[in-house]
């Protein structure tokens, strides 16, 4: 395992982090295995992260907490903790089990995360940080990356930024960062507000790339559209969109065409839906639940005629004792057939 910068890193990670230039984020409770592998059915480019896992949880914890489905490569595991040799441990298991990349939560603001002292409270210690990469870049050869935020409390210059930056990625060797466009307050404001208070700045990232030229610099926060996405990647190398991706999963639909460029044809949601069917009727026969599925799947029509009663037949149905696909069916049902959705 390398745990150094050579002269032509710049071109090796161009190739490695391909799949970069457009992510889901990483949301705690949403992005589970059975959302991974619906978006995964929208576009087959995008890299998709599993939601926040703890080192705790894979060590200790009882349950697989690194299982995912093949079809949904490519795929990024999210790590949060602070011991670099638990780290470590965590990441060489997580290799073994094919991930595409290995992620460091220096993000996160919620009080839960901070008293196990991991996410947005660690970048204060930036040493810390880039000890931690370098333990996982140190067993083994997948990417391991950093996603942050641009600064926290009063901590919040560029100086500082590019202080951490720099320090992370010269000691840690970390080539790829993924920046929240917003600082964090820790104290004070709640994950929600930490999402929508602090002003999103922009600027300050593309200026991080132009001081780190050398580095894989993508941004999240605030981008809605594909359209904003395109205009970032002008000036960076990758896009990050979460919570708009959630709520409007067809987003999606348009992306290995717009934002990487394959001559496709762009799915149709109806298809979509049915050739989620196998998926789901596989993961009934080994006990989940259809609404633990289908919540993933209601954001699928908005804003078309028949969205709202396709919403409604889910959510009254899909919970109910030996729902299957049927539910789904007929909630198809609701929607207007002169459409060609």
């Amino acid at each position: 395992m390398r745990n150094s910068i050579e002269a032509n890193d710049i071109e090796r990670i161009k190739g490695s982090y391909s799949a970069s230039r457009f992510s889901v984020a990483p949301m705690l409770d949403w992005t589970d295995r059975h959302c991974r592998y619906f978006h995964r059915l929208l576009t087959t480019q995008s890299l998709l992260y599993t939601e926040m896992v703890t080192t705790g949880a894979i060590i200790h914890g009882r349950g697989d907490f690194l299982k995912y489905d093949e079809k949904e490569h490519p795929v990024a595991l999210q790590l949060g903790g602070s011991n670099p040799e638990d780290l470590a441990q965590c990441a060489k298991l997580a290799s073994e089990r094919g991930y595409d990349e290995i992620n460091l939560n220096v993000g996160c603001p919620s009080d839960r995360v901070q008293n196990g002292r991991f996410g947005a409270c660690l970048m204060a210690e930036a040493t810390l940080v880039s000890e931690c990469v370098a333990s996982m870049r140190e067993v083994t050869d997948v990417p391991v990356t950093v996603k942050t935020r641009i600064g926290i409390d009063d901590l919040d210059s560029y100086e500082f930024l590019t202080d951490f930056i720099g320090v992370v990625s010269e000691k840690g060797c970390c080539n790829q960062f993924i920046l929240h466009a917003r600082k964090a307050w820790l104290n004070g404001l709640s994950p929600k507000e930490n999402r929508e208070i602090p002003p999103l700045d922009y600027p300050r990232v593309y200026q991080l790339k132009k001081d780190f030229p050398h580095l894989f610099i993508s941004m999240n926060g605030g981008i809605k559209s594909l359209k904003e996405s395109l205009d970032h990647l002008q000036y960076l190398d990758g896009v990050m969109v979460g919570r708009e991706v959630y709520q409007n999963p067809y987003l999606l639909a348009e992306v290995d065409q717009r934002i990487f460029g394959l001559d496709l044809p762009v799915r149709k949601r109806s298809d979509v839906v049915r050739d989620m069917y196998p998926y789901i009727e596989t993961q009934l026969a080994n006990g989940a639940n259809l609404g633990h599925i289908s919540r993933h799947m209601i954001g699928l029509f908005q804003n078309m005629p028949g969205a709202r009663q396709w919403r409604r037949y889910i959510s009254e149905n899909a919970h109910k004792k030996g729902a299957g696909v049927d539910v789904l069916e007929a909630a198809l049902a609701k929607i207007p057939t002169e459409l060609g959705v």
